[in-house]
């Protein structure tokens, strides 16, 4: 990959709230331990307009926090340019990806690879990421799990298929 080539990748869940900013800066996380950081661009955003603004949901800062992990993002939608902008756009379940496929420009064609955050999840691949917002901190901690495990080996799939350097 050349050096001023990047990867554009983008985490969407409903509000933009709680899924998606902690993919977001797990990711940023874990591409900043490899010195990739000047590899990427990185950013998340929502199917709704429910949060636009806001900050990360507490309970989900204090999840990232407890491990060590800052969330940068404030909520945002997910917007046409999107799909022209980013190379991946992760979904955090299956109502949100539909959203998202909906929202996909017909034309002119996007370059975006619009994917299921779970397909990556290789001890429960295809599974929604469960939305934590109603339920208690156990939501937010298992949430932290899955994205863990997933964000992982979708780096790894980015790292040995489109070998960014």
């Amino acid at each position: 990959m050349a050096s001023e080539t990047k990867i554009n990748v983008l985490f969407v869940c409903l509000g933009n709230i709680c899924r998606s900013p902690l993919a977001e800066g797990l990711f940023l996380h874990k591409i900043k331990a490899l010195g990739l950081e000047k590899s990427f661009e990185v950013d998340s955003a929502g199917t709704g307009n429910y949060h636009i603004g806001s900050k990360p949901d507490p309970r989900t800062a204090l999840s990232a926090e407890k491990h060590g992990i800052f969330l940068p993002s404030r909520a945002r939608q997910l917007n046409r340019n999107d799909f022209y902008d980013f190379d991946f756009i992760l979904a955090m379940d299956k109502s949100n990806f539909m959203n998202i496929l909906a929202k996909e420009p017909a034309a002119p064609a996007s370059k975006a690879s619009v994917l299921l955050m779970r397909d990556f999840d290789n001890l429960e691949k295809g599974l929604d990421v469960p939305d934590p917002y109603y339920g208690g901190e156990d939501g937010f901690e298992l949430v932290y799990q899955i994205l863990n495990r997933s964000t992982d080996a979708f780096l790894q799939f980015l790292l040995t298929e489109q070998k960014p350097c």
